[in-house]
């Protein structure tokens, strides 16, 4: 119709017309303004109407992301003391296409067995060797859905967090319990992290009540805080929800002394602790921030260190997004009618004290989504969402080094 519309335009009245055409002859010349405009607008229509469309889509689309706390973003993000930043370099793959996506890590000392938990719905054992090619995997239990974070219990059970299915318990004989799907009457939507004090309270994050894991890049692109830090009683079965409105509430991690809870949230690139024993009972502070990626898994080294898996550095598209809602709307666009938009770079493992101070950093540019990271002698593993396999690297033979 557009088209149709110009060309009408373009054409003089017909008595207007009539009169300005000279008498008919064979020697006459045939009007050539017609010809000459149709170049132009096949150009102007080539160049308009994508145009149009898009002004269009993005009017009507009824997506309205929010803006993020822009004050908390504009900070320069932190740098280590030393870095490797080509880790892959030296670095062996665990479990080649036999672990499928493996979120988390868990490390039982005793038996010597890592537990991790894959996208087909399996937490697996691993027992590695000297040589990672007599790596033993083995499909321990299924969940039925999609375990995320992982910790071993008091009594040989591993508590689960699970995306699709909850807070659960699997026994050592293998048998899943569902704990807890649900707090304050709102049910989780997307079960995260978890850790498990010494007095055996529960520690976990449900990093959405509204987006699911499918969705969970929506979660990014909203910019609203539908995240919560929660804990759950074995005794009396009850949960408690410590922290509301977290943005992307995602690894969780219980002090060595007892006194606080850390926990990440991803899209602030920052980390903050809930004192839950003493004086700061139930007060909540920062623990580290402008963190130099989306924090992912933390744990503890038991040496003094906390291991911050980073999903992503800050790439410059990823930033101007986190401060622009219109980008974040137009990528939400793209990704509803044209497919997802891949902006993970630059993944690894940061590492910091107990205080926060930034010691370590581990990363390499092609790494993206690394969702956890734990330190097993000499040795840090690192999960994936995305990988078949879990990285082990040999920091003794390729350790950071200082920067500059």
């Amino acid at each position: 119709m557009l088209a149709q519309y110009l060309d009408n335009i373009m054409q003089p009245p017909m008595d207007m017309a009539t009169k300005s055409r000279p008498a008919s002859s064979p020697s006459s010349p045939k009007p050539t303004s017609r010809k000459t405009s149709w170049p132009f607008l096949t150009v102007l229509l080539t160049v308009l109407s994508p145009v149009l469309v898009a002004t269009l889509v993005f009017q009507l689309d009824s997506f309205e992301p929010a803006r993020l706390p822009i004050h908390e973003l504009t900070q320069p993000p932190l740098k280590a003391l030393k870095k490797n930043d080509h880790m892959l370099q030296g670095s062996e793959l665990v479990g080649f296409k036999q672990l499928i996506e493996p979120e988390d890590i868990a490390y039982d000392s005793n038996s010597g067995v890592i537990y991790t938990s894959c996208a087909d719905g399996w937490v697996k054992r691993v027992t590695i060797n000297d040589s990672v090619a007599d790596t033993i995997v083995e499909s321990w239990v299924s969940t039925g859905g999609r375990p995320l974070g992982l910790a071993l219990g008091h009594d040989n059970e591993v508590i689960v967090a699970d995306a699709f299915k909850g807070l659960l318990k699997i026994s050592g004989e293998g048998k899943v319990e569902l704990l807890a799907d649900e707090a304050e009457g709102v049910k989780f939507k997307l079960t995260d992290a978890v850790d498990i004090a010494e007095d055996g309270t529960i520690y976990f994050t449900d990093a959405s009540y509204k987006y699911n894991l499918l969705e969970f890049f929506w979660d990014l692109l909203e910019g609203k805080p539908y995240g919560r830090a929660i804990s759950y009683d074995p005794v009396t079965k009850e949960t408690k929800v410590l922290a509301h409105n977290l943005y992307f509430a995602n690894g969780v991690v219980v002090s060595p002394d007892q006194q606080y809870v850390v926990f990440c949230e991803s899209f602030m690139r920052r980390c903050r602790k809930y004192y839950i024993q003493g004086k700061k009972k139930g007060s909540l502070e920062t623990f580290i921030d402008n963190l130099p990626g989306l924090p992912d898994n933390i744990h503890h080294d038991g040496h003094g260190h906390y291991y911050i898996a980073l999903a992503s550095e800050i790439t410059v598209a990823l930033d101007l997004a986190l401060k622009h809602p219109f980008l974040r709307k137009l990528m939400g666009i793209y990704t509803k009618y044209i497919g997802e938009i891949n902006i993970w770079k630059n993944s690894g493992v940061f590492i910091v004290d107990l205080e926060g101070k930034p010691m370590e950093h581990y990363y390499d540019p092609g790494l993206a989504l690394i969702s956890s990271g734990i330190k097993i002698g000499n040795h840090i593993y690192c999960g994936s969402f995305v990988n078949p396999y879990i990285v082990r690297l040999d920091v003794t033979k390729h350790p950071a080094r200082a920067t500059v």
